[in-house]
């Protein structure tokens, strides 16, 4: 009995997690889709960069720990797609690109993934 509360309670964690994750992941969504909408590098655009920025580097740096329950493989994978999204966050911001679209569209693959 007692196991199976301990159960229902962690599995309840995990969907809170994700839930959370899918809000912070659709939040970044939005800014970037307005800061896509923005000629040049708007008002819109900083805290679209900013913000996907702080998401991603918190997740990589979750992903890096060795407690992490997903397998190693998607792990990898995570922290590869977190670094690509911080280097193109890193292009618009030196304005040497204005690719809010790929990051919008990974960011929405990934999102889509946790429901």
């Amino acid at each position: 009995m007692y196991q199976f509360a301990y159960a229902e309670i962690m599995e309840e964690g995990v969907a809170v997690s994700k839930d959370r994750e899918w809000q912070v992941l659709n939040r970044s969504i939005a800014l970037l889709e307005a800061a896509k909408q923005q000629k040049g590098y708007s008002k819109e655009a900083i805290e679209a960069i900013y913000y996907t920025r702080r998401v991603w580097i918190r997740f990589i740096e979750d992903l890096r720990v060795p407690d992490n329950q997903l397998n190693d493989e998607l792990r990898a994978n995570l922290i590869s797609i977190g670094i690509w999204i911080l280097n193109e966050t890193e292009k618009i911001r030196k304005r040497d690109s204005s690719n809010f679209q790929g990051i919008i569209d990974i960011t929405t693959i990934i999102r889509d993934g946790l429901k």
